[in-house]
């Protein structure tokens, strides 16, 4: 089956992450040239709560207060300005304007400037590196709506860019495909496995046997499985993971398709996270060219023409 997204994926951003000078003390950087030319491969959504909320830049900071963005959405936390004035109307409106817009928009992807109290996932606090109280307002949405959230941070990093990458991937054609019947179950779930046990090799088997064991299944029993598969997709794995399966799959490949690159080096080599991202890029474009399916990076973009071409 096709195992290719063929249009350009929509990712929302936090505006100050893309360059808009947003932040309570105006400035703003912009992370998506970190990524070169695959900038231009994706279409960019920038959205600011604060901003949206009617808070004007420069501004008081603001931070969370007896709890975090969870609490803050049931009612049990607050969001105060630095001269503690209590932001909660405010922010919650400019939160909804911007999920509304992603919505529009059909984002499902989203890179958040970690440290914030608004957009931040797994920290809200920026001053001496404290976690704050995660997630924030916007990033307790962002976690609840199953939106697969990337660290801005991480694009600075090859090898972690390639695995929030080939991830997103996964993530947005799995949540396009049709997942139905048991049928297209194990099909997509085929296609899927070898980066789910990548992954989690703990979480994985217990989705296989779910699917290995699927007879009259209800549409909301498979949802909840397809749910289980997006979530997983949602992981960031290990450094080290990935560089093992860099070797495990090649070795594979060569055996058995006779697939080989001199890019790609031997496991004892030494070399760097940005030389062993060149080389999982490199064993994509070979796979891919050879209709293979690469089971750590399964699923194709629509650009793939754009990437280098000296893979041999």
């Amino acid at each position: 089956m096709e195992r290719v997204i063929d249009h350009k994926i929509a990712i929302g951003i936090s505006a100050c992450q893309f360059g808009c000078k947003v932040r309570y003390n105006g400035k703003g950087q912009d992370v998506t040239r970190l990524i070169g030319r695959e900038r231009a491969d994706f279409v960019w959504h920038p959205v600011c709560p604060e901003v949206m909320s009617g808070m004007g830049v420069p501004r008081d900071p603001v931070s969370l207060r007896n709890g975090n963005g969870d609490d803050f959405w049931a009612d049990k936390a607050d969001i105060k300005s630095r001269n503690g004035a209590n932001m909660n109307g405010w922010m919650r409106e400019g939160c909804e304007s911007c999920l509304a817009a992603l919505r529009r928009a059909g984002v499902r992807a989203f890179v958040f400037m970690e440290g914030s109290p608004s957009c931040g996932v797994y920290r809200t606090s920026l001053k001496n590196k404290r976690l704050g109280h995660p997630p924030g307002i916007f990033g307790s949405i962002l976690l609840r709506e199953g939106f697969f959230a990337i660290p801005s941070v991480d694009l600075q990093s090859p090898i972690r860019w390639w695995d929030w990458r080939r991830r997103m991937f996964a993530f947005v054609w799995l949540d396009e495909a049709a997942f139905d019947t048991a049928h297209e179950a194990v099909e997509r779930w085929h296609i899927l496995k070898f980066l789910c046990q990548e992954l989690s090799r703990k979480e994985a088997d217990s989705i296989g046997k779910s699917i290995a064991d699927l007879k009259n299944q209800s549409a909301e029993d498979l949802a909840a499985l397809k749910r289980r598969i997006l979530d997983l997709l949602r992981r960031p794995s290990e450094t080290r993971r990935v560089t093992q399966s860099l070797w495990k799959n090649y070795v594979f490949l060569k055996k058995h398709f006779g697939v080989e690159s001199d890019l790609i080096g031997m496991p004892e080599d030494e070399r760097s996270m940005t030389r062993v991202a060149g080389e999982l890029l490199a064993l994509e474009i070979l796979t891919e060219k050879a209709g293979l399916l690469f089971g750590s990076a399964p699923i194709h973009y629509r650009r793939s023409e754009k990437r280098p071409s000296d893979a041999k």
